[in-house]
């Protein structure tokens, strides 16, 4: 049954954290970006819950820590982040991927964050500030209380393969390396809005609440655009991956459909990319399907890229 630890003080968590072999300090209960609560769910992963002023509200974390975390109390780990995508939660990189044994021995901090139920993490019109508590607030509490470094990389798949890139061209040299799966790299490329507005939409929300009318209010569309933010991505190792949806895919219509209609926007970020000079690897497949059976695949494919930028082992 997992370890739940709520409403004690720093000293004694550490000191539970010790005799259990594991010197993680926690956050305060009060106080934004602190963790109000951690619940372990093995010996190196955790659920944490984070006070955030971005979102107003309590939003879970999930890490793995490294394998050697207690063995030297002073060293600082690099943070490989791991984005969610549309209707899916910050879980879902545990309970799709192996990643937890993948970074057995590895030396690096993974960190899962939620991006809320559309996994679209953005500053949202109606208050909602995703971006804000993944760039600044989980940083903060990873270097205060779990040894993380100023390295980071950041990943994505569908929703998170958007806020991967966005946040690496919004936020230039905070991410030494980005990498999308399936991403929605073009905001304002015909046909997507109206996918972004669904993806809204399907979780009962007003699709205005996110960016407003992508007409009227294209000045925000474009604002947190990739593509049109590309220029903020140079100097960032890039990894691109996308499916064209057809002649291949495993046969369902509906993700062979999305996945088809994300292929143009993937080449018009591309294409933006190689305008500026910004070399990024980029995997243009044939058929694929918008899932999990493709985007571990090319998690793997980019790993190497990843690994660097990070310093850690291949």
């Amino acid at each position: 049954m997992p370890d739940r630890i709520t409403g004690v003080s720093r000293r004694t968590v550490a000191k539970a954290a010790t005799a259990a072999g594991l010197t993680v300090l926690f956050g305060t209960a009060t106080g934004t970006g602190r963790a109000r609560a951690a619940t372990r769910l093995g010996p190196r992963t955790f659920e944490v819950s984070v006070s955030s002023a971005a979102l107003g509200r309590d939003a879970p974390v999930r890490l793995i820590l490294p394998s050697g975390f207690d063995a030297d109390p002073a060293r600082t780990y690099p943070v490989l982040y791991l984005l969610h995508g549309a209707h899916d939660d910050h879980t879902s990189w545990t309970r799709e991927t192996d990643i937890e044994a993948f970074t057995e021995g590895r030396d690096l901090i993974v960190a899962m964050p939620d991006a809320g139920p559309t996994g679209i993490p953005s500053v949202w019109r109606d208050g909602s500030d995703y971006e804000t508590f993944q760039v600044k607030e989980v940083p903060a509490l990873l270097a205060r209380d779990y040894r993380a470094s100023g390295v980071r990389a950041v990943a994505g798949v569908s929703t998170g393969g958007y806020g991967a890139m966005a946040h690496a061209a919004r936020h230039p040299g905070v991410f030494a390396a980005a990498a999308s799966y399936s991403g929605v790299l073009d905001t304002t490329a015909p046909g997507v809005p109206a996918i972004v507005d669904a993806i809204v939409a399907r979780e009962n929300l007003p699709t205005a609440s996110l960016w407003g009318h992508p007409v009227l209010n294209l000045l925000t569309w474009r604002d947190f655009n990739p593509r049109a933010r590309a220029a903020g991505l140079s100097g960032t190792a890039l990894y691109v991956s996308q499916g064209s949806g057809l002649f291949g895919g495993g046969g369902d219509p509906l993700p062979s459909a999305l996945e088809s209609a994300l292929w143009p926007s993937a080449h018009s970020f591309t294409d933006a990319l190689a305008r500026l000079g910004i070399p990024v690897d980029s995997h243009f497949y044939p058929g694929g399907e918008h899932n999990w059976a493709y985007w571990k695949q090319e998690f793997t494919a980019s790993w190497p890229m990843l690994a660097r930028a990070l310093g850690v082992p291949e």
